[in-house]
């Protein structure tokens, strides 16, 4: 009989790629992954693998394998849904992986509520860049991700994994508003105004950073990148601080003021927000407890919408 854990691990290696990036990723040494693969073709009783110059290669069966696992480990995650769902009490662990921005907007509220409607349930909290949450989350690392996709650029869609809208937010162009900011800041009044102006953007190869730099070739220029960071928060002090603009969804004021003028773009482009969670998760009462909870938070943000767009 094949054995469900060196499945998995056969799984791993068709998403991951090396033994050593599996062997991070389930906390083994690599000569044990190696082991375990091993000793899986000696069960399954066909080659699985095969070098193809410094890297393994899956063969036709090994993929096949690797098929059939997929669908064993969504029975079983049915089977742990129908038998929590069975239960008089809401209990679990849940593991959300979520973005800076939604981490400091919706997480606090959603947990607040999580406690006092659920303390059974534990939540889990992972701050992970979308694009890569979401297919950890599709290969089983994850139990539910809070993921962002920008006008024109859908997030990657994974084989199972569902997509459920929780907000869609304002990007505006912020600039700095201080008054011992430079006064070329308060020349601007549209985006074209900032053509000449230092720009702070998130690191090239990112959806946003790609996102940004059309909008501002689509008004007419080549932006001065200046300064890159991933983490919002360093971009908001780099414009209240007077040193540079930049392309800021309105979750990032959540809860707090700014000395910054937020102008609005043509069309109002607007970043969507959603959560993702494995079709055979969906029914499990914690799971849905914890998106439940980030859906009502994410409505409440929503009914500010109008204090958000009046800053």
């Amino acid at each position: 009989m094949l054995d469900i854990r060196r499945l998995r691990l056969l799984r791993e290696l068709s998403i991951r790629g090396t033994l050593i990036e599996v062997a991070e990723e389930l906390n083994y040494s690599p000569s044990s992954v190696s082991q375990q693969l091993s000793a899986l073709e000696k069960e399954a009783g066909v080659q699985l693998l095969r070098r193809v110059g410094r890297q393994l290669q899956l063969t036709p069966q090994a993929q096949v394998l690797v098929a059939h696992t997929e669908e064993l480990l969504a029975s079983l995650e049915l089977t742990e849904a129908a038998l929590a769902a069975s239960q008089t009490e809401v209990t679990g662990t849940v593991r959300v992986a979520v973005f800076q921005t939604a981490t400091l907007a919706l997480m606090p509220g959603a947990l607040r509520r999580l406690r006092l409607n659920y303390p059974d349930v534990r939540v889990m909290m992972f701050q992970h860049e979308p694009e890569t949450a979401l297919r950890d989350t599709w290969a089983r690392q994850f139990d539910l991700v809070v993921a962002e996709q920008y006008p024109g650029h859908a997030a990657r869609h994974h084989p199972g994994l569902d997509r459920r809208p929780l907000l869609r937010d304002v990007i505006r162009l912020a600039v700095p508003g201080n008054p011992d900011s430079p006064e070329e800041f308060f020349r601007v009044d549209r985006l074209e105004d900032a053509a000449h102006l230092p720009w702070v953007m998130e690191p090239r190869g990112s959806a946003v950073r790609h996102w940004a730099t059309q909008a501002c070739r689509i008004a007419g220029f080549e932006p001065e990148i200046r300064y890159e960071s991933a983490d919002l928060q360093a971009q908001v002090r780099l414009v209240e601080s007077g040193n540079a603009v930049a392309l800021l969804p309105d979750l990032i004021w959540t809860q707090r003021d700014t000395t910054a003028r937020l102008l609005d773009l043509q069309e109002l482009p607007r970043r969507e927000v959603f959560t993702s969670i494995r079709d055979s998760t969906a029914s499990h009462p914690a799971v849905a407890a914890v998106r439940a909870a980030l859906e009502e938070e994410a409505s409440l943000l929503s009914s500010d919408a109008d204090i958000i767009s009046n800053m």
